[in-house]
């Protein structure tokens, strides 16, 4: 394929998931990582040499010792930035005005009203922007917007719970960026309860929240930072269709990401919705319990279905890392903008903002 035809990547940090998604972008069919810039020249050839030696670019990468170097690059046609919460306003604004395409971690900002600045810049340079919500490029999500939407498998939606949490221990705790106030000030809700918020919220269509309640459980302070952040997090939302929602996440307990939504006929559960389990990234359970009376005996008869999207029911599935840069860069190289992806961080980062503010009060 010739260089016209890909999606030239920079990435701003040698952050570790910025590996992860080097390696997605050399997995891709259209996009290629040309630039690495980090706050050192010396930082972003190391991250260079040690990607390029298990997953190599089309060609090795170059390094800059500055983002607005990278940045000032007219071969460069997006990045991707896994900069800090503090600090990713002023990058994504940064490159939108140099007409680069922007995929950001997230949260987005910290807060709505400073997403509502990246955006706006983001349209008046006609660029895409996008948060790294990789599950949202899932190839199941669509098999599981089926089921929902049938009217059988589950019927109406009334309940969706969700669980995200890893367990930092005492290093984290002392010393991670995520427990940083001024750096991350989100949390555990920006870095966990981002996605939470996301699969309700795409649950239900995008409907926003009539009614909310935060409970912040327990708090961290990294050594050097002013205030604590939250480590241990829960919510409820209620939605005007009478559906009901909570999830949990947390610093401080082990690795658990599943999602459980009851409706008025069965339920779905995912073991696996934002990183799914190897070899599971196309599957769910549904389950439709039966409770049976046969005179004096009552018996509860499980049926459970795995479900599995039928395209990859043998064989191997792309991965959502993968998908998600694919779609991003066909975006880029057909220059059809979806201003959707903008949209729904919107509405992510506006429960975010309602959450963090109420667990204040």
């Amino acid at each position: 394929m010739s260089e016209s035809a890909l999606c030239r990547w920079g990435i701003l940090s040698t952050a570790t998931i910025a590996k992860k998604n080097w390696r997605a972008i050399s997995k891709t069919s259209s996009g290629t990582v040309v630039a690495v810039a980090s706050r050192r020249l010396e930082a972003a050839s190391a991250f260079i040499d040690e990607c390029q030696s298990s997953c190599p670019q089309r060609q090795k990468p170059n390094a800059f010792g500055s983002y607005e170097a990278l940045l000032d690059r007219p071969d460069i046609d997006a990045v991707y930035i896994p900069l800090p919460t503090g600090l990713r306003k002023e990058w994504i604004i940064a490159a939108a005005k140099r007409g680069k395409h922007v995929l950001a971690e997230k949260p987005s900002a910290l807060s709505a009203r400073d997403l509502e600045e990246v955006l706006s810049v983001c349209k008046q340079n006609g660029v895409q922007y996008m948060d790294g919500v990789m599950f949202m490029h899932s190839a199941r999500m669509g098999m599981l917007r089926q089921s929902l939407d049938d009217g059988e498998s589950i019927g109406d939606i009334r309940r969706i719970a969700c669980h995200f949490s890893f367990f930092g221990g005492d290093d984290f705790s002392k010393s991670n960026i995520r427990v940083d106030s001024e750096l991350e000030p989100f949390g555990c809700l920006g870095d966990l309860g981002w996605y939470c918020v996301r699969f309700l919220l795409w649950a239900n269509k995008w409907q926003m929240p009539t009614k909310i309640a935060a409970n912040c459980i327990q708090s961290l302070k990294r050594n050097d930072s002013e205030t604590t952040v939250p480590a241990d997090f829960s919510a409820e939302l209620a939605f005007a269709n009478g559906s009901t929602g909570s999830f949990y996440c947390s610093f401080l307990t082990g690795n658990q990401q599943w999602a459980h939504i009851s409706g008025t006929h069965g339920n779905i559960f995912l073991k696996d919705f934002v990183l799914p389990n190897f070899g599971s990234e196309v599957s769910f359970d549904l389950e439709n319990p039966r409770f049976e009376i046969h005179g004096c005996d009552f018996h509860m008869q499980e049926h459970t279905r795995r479900i599995r999207v039928e395209e990859y029911a043998s064989g191997y599935a792309p991965s959502q890392e993968i998908n998600m840069f694919e779609r991003f860069n066909q975006i880029v190289l057909s220059k059809k903008l979806e201003p959707h992806w903008g949209e729904i961080a919107m509405a992510t980062q506006v429960v975010i903002d309602q959450l963090f503010m109420e667990k204040q009060q």
